[in-house]
């Protein structure tokens, strides 16, 4: 794809939770040992009130502070969330309204999650590529912590709430979309969901009891139920054979990569992605323990991140995987 990205803006909310707070709060949570195992020590979590599409509006401000007029070319918005204000309309309509575009510009959302960003960006690419649109934002918010039960410390730990937005325009220098690839195990939908609250399953007062399980975390059927094992399971079969198999169509190798930029899914996923493919130390970059489990935003926020830390810059070739919630995964190798 001749098609770049500009720019990234990202936006955390106030509120931080610390592993401290967590065990003030959860006295028999062993919480150094938690640390350890998910690699998290701290997560900001949206206010009472604060939605996915307050983070966005906040990230695209930012965003926006500093491309001076960059607002003024905007003709789509994608916004990526499972964290909608309604069930209708999107959260782009809404983002659409509070940036004042004109009616001439393309909007809508898709809720795919940990794999969202570099969904994204085929999106994203796909409609600058075709002519479509010239210059899109893509938005990846969500507030994970709003489908989490307070006593769910298998949850709780680990997710926190971000929004992420990349400005995305034709390429007229190097930087470029190399090649990307989407993949998908839809008969593994049941490794991550929320059970009760769409149609086939509406929320009720059975929905709504709360369940301990044999780990002895609490949830009910309106929030997160997830197969750590399972998914972790998935993670190790999939993801390195996806990212073998793009790194191979486009004759490179793991040398020809900058920085591995991966979702921050927890230390666990991360340190077993290194260790089968072989990744040097200092090639692969993680905030994980400052922001935890972003979701969709955590690669934005992760690539962002390291370009300010001058990790990479532009001429950077990162590689970028998302994995998680469908089951979906996707890789992306970028030119900076």
């Amino acid at each position: 794809m001749n098609v770049e990205i500009h720019d990234i803006a990202g936006y955390l909310p106030a509120r931080i939770e610390t592993n401290e707070m967590l065990a003030a709060e959860n006295p028999t949570w062993d919480m150094a040992a938690i640390a350890s195992r998910t690699g998290v020590l701290s997560r900001h979590i949206a206010a009472e009130g604060e939605t996915a599409f307050d983070l966005a509006c906040r990230a695209c401000d930012v965003l926006f502070s500093s491309n001076p007029g960059a607002r003024d070319s905007i003709d789509a918005v994608i916004f990526c969330t499972e964290s909608g204000d309604y069930i209708m309309p999107p959260n782009s309509c809404l983002l659409h309204k509070y940036l004042d575009l004109p009616d001439n510009v393309l909007a809508f959302d898709f809720n795919l999650a940990c794999s969202g960003y570099v969904y994204g960006l085929t999106l994203a690419g796909s409609l600058i590529s075709s002519g479509v649109s010239s210059n899109v934002l893509l938005v990846n918010a969500d507030t994970y912590s709003k489908y989490i039960h307070k006593n769910d410390r298998a949850s709780r730990v680990l997710f926190g709430d971000a929004a992420a937005v990349t400005l995305l325009r034709p390429s007229t220098s190097p930087s470029r979309i190399v090649d990307v690839l989407c993949s998908t195990s839809g008969k593994n939908f049941a490794k991550f969901i929320i059970p009760a609250g769409g149609c086939r399953t509406p929320k009720s007062d059975q929905t709504s009891i709360p369940v301990e399980d044999k780990s002895g975390n609490t949830r009910t059927l309106e929030q997160i139920q997830m197969d750590g094992l399972g998914i972790l399971t998935f993670v190790n079969t999939k993801v390195p054979e996806q990212i073998r198999a793009v790194l191979k169509r486009n004759s490179l190798t793991l040398d020809d990569i900058d920085l591995f930029v991966f979702h921050q899914a927890s230390k666990p996923a991360l340190d077993s992605l290194n260790r089968l493919l072989r990744i040097p130390a200092g090639k692969s970059y993680s905030n994980l323990s400052e922001v935890g489990n972003t979701v969709s935003a955590s690669i934005p926020l992760a690539l962002k991140n390291a370009m300010s830390e001058g990790l990479i810059q532009r001429g950077s070739r990162v590689l970028l995987s998302g994995f998680g919630v469908g089951l979906s995964w996707a890789t992306a190798i970028v030119d900076l």
